[in-house]
């Protein structure tokens, strides 16, 4: 099964997308900033990372800069998260290497349909 890192400094929203995924069998991680993300990255294998975009510490483009040479980087997907839903907003984390873009709110069913679709 799919390994999945959630990278959300959101205590609820975490919860909310770990447990949707859990549900459909994903092993899931979890980190509270972009900081601890990285660090896990670094010693873990992911297939798929959901990152917020504003986090402490590092924010969800710094990670996805901080992580573009890592070895394994060209078979992780990356689906950012934000509140931030203008057009600019979406093509600077599809620039920087996002795979997928979705606005906050969003529901939990949209979420595991998209990436149930990103890991096929």
């Amino acid at each position: 099964m799919s390994r999945i890192l959630v990278a959300e400094d959101e205590a609820v929203l975490r919860m909310l997308i770990m447990d949707s995924l859990e549900d459909e069998g994903y092993e899931i991680d979890s980190a509270v900033d972009g900081k601890e993300a990285f660090d896990m990255i670094q010693a873990g294998q992911y297939d798929l990372l959901i990152i917020d975009h504003m986090m402490p510490r590092m924010t969800g483009l710094e990670l996805i800069n901080a992580i573009k040479d890592l070895p394994g980087r060209e078979q992780l997907h990356i689906m950012m998260l934000s509140a931030k839903s203008q057009v600019t907003d979406r093509e600077k984390a599809i620039e920087a290497g996002a795979d997928m873009f979705l606005s906050k709110p969003f529901s939990p069913i949209e979420l595991v349909r998209i990436v149930g679709e990103i890991l096929q």
